[in-house]
């Protein structure tokens, strides 16, 4: 989502005394010092940001720079426009660079000294302590045009005056980042360890799963595969992921269950083999995270592993009380495979042919090679994200504060004396699990229950909770030089969520959610004085359902 911008002005121009950009809002002309004016840009797609002040639009990707767009009408009380082919966006440096929509700009003037005076006393839709002076040209016509020369600086100091004074609070007081996990416990490890947590998928109607430590990342097929010459019929070919060469290895085709019918959006499922690097197996669909007691899970029977039938498989979980059998795939065991063999081998192969080239023949694989090794060292240093989605906007949240991803039941429990936002209570497994709207916890409109919602249920501190999301799309590994600090717009907003990951060549924006702070809504910008403490809601929930 880049920013399409116009001719901006000459850095000598802007530097020049007397120059100003002349823009229309509701009718009436304003102006602006030419100095702080980085650039004049069409309206950019933008990514809202929950939690933020209402004149903020929301986040917009400038050339590699995340840019926070503001109403104009917003910050001086007027109501909104339909957006035109004559709104811009003028971006001004305030502290740091901001977007700001006007309805209309004009032209860049050139202002005599006895053109600019005090704008004492003006009417005018913007209060008058917001305008620095007034420019009084003649026209053609022999009247005088008017425009009021408006300060910009002020108008973000009072629109975000409370986060200005948490910012310089914690500045003076020199609070250091505490975004860290919850810090884990005995009673967390020990239960952490008679769990599986595995990604689910399916293949021909079945449910297959992997632990999730095996999994790098989820991503859609694409429509360009290349194929490998002289490959097994297992083997889809390879793509270039994240600057590397990923082999594909079609389980349909392994399992031998016959082709997809109709129109599929297959996802492939990267795994990291031991040996042999990583490999995308390709499902038809990435079902859910799922957290299973070890208690649920029984080993393949032995008369089924004879003669390497279902070798690759390591457990069969039961859930549902029975009803729902996962098969657990293992991926060391995959690597036994001659189709997962042949296809890394064929991989390896194109690229150590590609390293052999002569120097003066240029080749995409050889390249690709190049960055695979001067990266490899900073693998480790990647971030493993689930990605859901809240309408139209995207935002990530570190894989292992996930426990499991479930469907959203039909009836939830209410309880009673809790915030607006916690939606009440289910039973997880014989256990009581509270669960909150996102949505509502982030200040986004309401929206009607539907197939696609889903409960991600986190590990905080020692409780577990579930918010309920628009879906879950994807897990990603998400290289850290490309995220970005999110722009400081409130306090809520500026503790929840402090980056934001650009991909895709920074024309997708994710925002990063930090878990720890989802319950924390104590002291934030409006206050609770009728709710329960965040450290004894969990409990108090559990109590008032049991």
């Amino acid at each position: 989502m880049d920013a399409t911008s116009l001719a901006p002005p000459p850095v000598e121009a802007a530097t020049a005394e007397g120059q100003f950009v002349s823009f229309e809002l509701a009718g009436e002309k304003f102006a602006v010092p030419m100095g702080p004016v980085q650039e004049i840009i069409r309206l950019p797609e933008v990514a809202r940001l929950p939690l933020a002040p209402p004149a903020l639009l929301g986040l917009a990707n400038l050339r590699g720079r995340v840019l926070p767009l503001l109403s104009l009408r917003r910050l001086v009380g007027l109501p909104d426009l339909a957006q035109n082919d004559a709104s811009r966006a003028l971006v001004i440096h305030c502290g740091q660079a901001l977007g700001f929509l006007v309805d209309r700009v004009c032209s860049v003037l050139h202002v005599e000294a006895g053109e600019l005076q005090p704008a004492a006393g003006i009417q005018s839709v913007v209060q008058a302590d917001c305008l620095t002076g007034l420019i009084r040209r003649p026209t053609a016509d022999g009247r005088d045009e008017l425009l009021m020369v408006l300060d910009f600086d002020l108008l973000v100091q009072r629109a975000f005056q409370a986060v200005l004074r948490e910012a310089a609070a914690r500045a003076d007081a020199g609070v250091r980042d505490t975004r860290t996990a919850a810090p884990a416990t005995a009673d967390n490890v020990a239960a952490t360890a008679q769990e599986l947590r595995m990604v689910s998928f399916t293949v021909a109607g079945q449910e297959y799963a992997l632990p999730i430590e095996d999994v790098q990342e989820i991503v859609q097929l694409p429509e360009d595969v290349t194929a490998l010459p002289q490959a097994p019929a297992h083997v889809r070919g390879v793509i270039s992921l994240r600057q590397r060469l990923l082999p594909l290895v079609d389980l349909r085709s392994l399992f031998h269950l016959g082709e997809p019918e109709g129109e599929t959006h297959q996802r492939i499922v990267v795994v990291s083999l031991p040996g042999c690097g990583p490999v995308g197996l390709v499902t038809d669909a990435v079902k859910e995270v799922l957290s299973v007691p070890r208690q649920h899970s029984d080993a393949v029977p032995e008369l089924l592993t004879r003669d390497r039938q279902l070798a690759e498989f390591d457990a069969i979980c039961r859930l549902d009380e029975g009803r729902r059998l996962v098969s657990v795939l293992s991926s060391a065991r995959l690597l036994g495979l001659d189709a997962v063999r042949a296809a890394t081998a064929l991989t390896q192969g194109l690229q150590a042919d590609a390293a052999a080239a002569p120097s003066n023949e240029p080749s995409p694989a050889l390249e690709t090679r190049m960055q695979d090794i001067a990266t490899a060292s900073t693998v480790q240093d990647d971030l493993q994200l689930v990605i859901f989605r809240l309408g139209a906007e995207e935002f990530g949240v570190p894989i292992m504060a996930v426990q499991e991803i479930v469907r959203v039941p039909e009836q939830l429990t209410k309880v009673p004396r809790t915030p607006a936002f916690v939606e009440g209570v289910i039973n997880l497994r014989g256990a009581v699990l509270p669960v909150i709207d996102q949505r509502s916890r982030l200040g986004l409109p309401a929206l009607a229950r539907n197939d696609r919602q889903r409960i991600m249920v986190f590990t905080l501190g020692e409780q577990r909770t579930g918010f309920i999301v628009d879906s879950v799309a994807e897990v990603l590994r998400v290289p850290r030089q490309s995220l970005a600090p999110a722009p400081a717009l409130s306090d809520a907003q500026s503790r929840m969520i402090r980056e934001v990951a650009r991909l895709d060549g920074q024309q997708r924006l994710i925002m990063l959610i930090d878990p720890a702070q989802l319950l924390q809504w104590q002291g934030q910008d409006e206050p609770a004085a009728t709710e329960p403490e965040a450290p004894a809601l969990l409990p108090e929930l559990q109590r008032e359902a049991a």
